[in-house]
């Protein structure tokens, strides 16, 4: 599986992960879905270990634990991290991207909305 990510996406990953609070041996999990004409709907948790049926895919030395449909959807995909200030969050650039029509352009992007996470007291 080719997948990259850049050095934005990367630092915010190793930060999620290490202040996940579930061990040295945690990864990303990424759970990639279509999302109609905006592109892809992303989740994504930091876990232990790898849920069953999910594979783990290594970029950078950062483990990630991708379930089928995202390894699917991710495939030649680019991961970056964007904090403007109207938005927040991984974005998704995908050459393989299903398209519905609405756009000319070959390449999706999704966002992941992060304002939601708070910190652990």
């Amino acid at each position: 599986m080719q997948f990259t990510m850049t050095p934005a996406a990367e630092k915010f990953v190793r930060r999620m992960i290490r202040f996940g609070g579930v061990g040295d041996n945690a990864g990303f999990r990424l759970m990639v879905s279509v999302g109609g004409c905006s592109g892809l709907a992303s989740e994504f948790s930091v876990e232990a270990a790898p849920k069953e049926g999910d594979a783990v895919v290594e970029v950078n030395g950062v483990k990630f634990f991708l379930p089928a449909e995202s390894r699917l959807l991710l495939e030649g995909a680019t991961m970056d991290f964007a904090d403007t200030p109207t938005n927040s969050g991984l974005t998704f650039v995908t050459p393989n991207s299903p398209s519905c029509g609405c756009s000319s352009s070959s390449s999706s992007v999704a966002s992941i909305d992060i304002s939601s996470i708070g910190r652990k007291h």
